[in-house]
């Protein structure tokens, strides 16, 4: 065999391992890809952060053994915490056991706690059961709701985001201005008030529903997004005057203990102005006549939804002309425990009648910081306009 045949071997044999070495590389990396990703999705198993943290615990004893001033023995609270947050149950007991075990062995080697500082007392034995107890019960807790912790964030947030796609208004026609404004109480993501919309009829007429459902902020979030839901699905597949009865319907069969909610249900013929406003115990709406200046309250008959089946529900109706603004909302805008509804429309209305002149373009925030800032109480305000000539030629 000459020199170069064996070069070409040499150099064949160095390709193929070169290569055999990249495909494992590329396997090893997809593997540990996909086994993070499964694993934060909370669909692995979570040995490798049982393995990571049963590493950690012989680490942290080592170290309390060669500077207990510096590091403590308290210091296996942590790999117990984050074992809370990430292992279920029955892994959690393994890395209790390691966890004793160090503490047993620390206790040796330091000495009685009665020497000196820095020994393992009964106090830090104490300090580190509680935090395991905790941690247990978390991961109990984790494993029968069945969500782990790594993605109870993101439904939350995934939940929120639902709720405000399905409170957004649709676009309407040249000459119309809506906008709505939603304020949790407490300063939370979630509201017991929402909206859902749409425009039926080929696009002629503007539906709009504004229901604020028993309780407030986290409480009632997860009721208002089932409802929100079944009331979007009910909104357009019926008549108008059906949509109330419904949804009545819908929240006696849910049977909730805390299972009622005011609703405002608002028909509105985008060509001609005309509308029909059904309630269920809501507060009445505002409609601003550009003519006289005044605000006329819109009171509609019909009992709360949820409280007894047959309930009827009358409508009153209205028109929108040119300048012309109604206005919707929740108690929590005008009611509070020390001011009653009729002194919270005055005073709603008096700090609308600043935006009269200019036009209501971005009120609605605007209004609720002005008359219920720091109300406890979830808060929503939908503002209709029907532009003037006027905005019209200015906008």
């Amino acid at each position: 065999m000459t020199a170069g045949q064996q070069r070409r071997e040499r150099r064949s044999e160095t390709e193929t391992l070169t290569a055999r070495l990249k495909r494992q590389w590329h396997r090893a990396r997809t593997g540990v890809r996909r086994t993070a990703v499964d694993y934060f999705r909370g669909d692995a198993s979570d040995w490798v952060a049982l393995t990571g943290l049963l590493l950690t615990v012989p680490l942290i004893a080592a170290v309390t053994l060669a500077n207990p001033v510096w590091c403590s023995p308290a210091a296996l609270i942590l790999p117990i915490v984050v074992g809370g947050l990430l292992l279920r149950p029955a892994s959690l007991l393994g890395l209790y056991a390691a966890a004793a075990t160090a503490l047993i062995v620390e206790s040796v080697r330091l000495g009685p706690y009665t020497e000196g500082p820095s020994r393992v007392t009964p106090g830090v034995v104490l300090v580190v059961a509680a935090s395991g107890f905790f941690g247990l019960l978390l991961a109990q807790f984790r494993s029968r709701v069945g969500v782990p912790w790594r993605r109870g964030g993101t439904m939350l947030f995934d939940l929120r985001e639902r709720i405000r796609v399905q409170s957004k208004l649709p676009s309407l026609p040249e000459g119309w201005h809506r906008e709505m404004a939603l304020r949790p109480a407490g300063g939370q993501s979630f509201s017991g008030d929402f909206v859902v919309a749409a425009r039926t009829n080929g696009g002629r007429t503007l539906e709009v529903v504004l229901t604020d459902v028993s309780g407030k902020g986290m409480d009632a979030g997860s009721r208002a997004l089932l409802l929100s839901g079944a009331f979007g699905g009910l909104l357009g597949s019926l008549p108008p005057h059906a949509f109330l009865p419904a949804a009545n319907g819908y929240l006696l069969r849910q049977e909730w203990e805390e299972g009622f909610a005011t609703s405002i249900h608002l028909v509105l013929d985008l060509d001609s102005g005309d509308y029909e406003l059904y309630s269920a115990g809501h507060p009445p709406g505002l409609q601003l006549s550009a003519g006289s200046g005044r605000w006329e309250q819109k009171t509609a008959e019909g009992p709360l939804l949820g409280v007894y089946d047959g309930a009827q529900f009358d409508p009153v109706k209205g028109t929108l002309r040119p300048g012309d603004v109604l206005m919707l909302f929740t108690d929590g805008l005008v009611e509070t425990a020390d001011r009653d509804i009729a002194e919270g429309i005055d005073r709603l209305t008096g700090e609308a009648d600043r935006y009269v002149a200019g036009g209501f373009h971005g009120a609605a925030w605007h209004l609720i910081e002005a008359v219920a800032k720091d109300v406890n109480d979830d808060r929503a305000l939908l503002l209709i306009c029907r532009e003037g000539p006027t905005a019209a030629a200015a906008r």
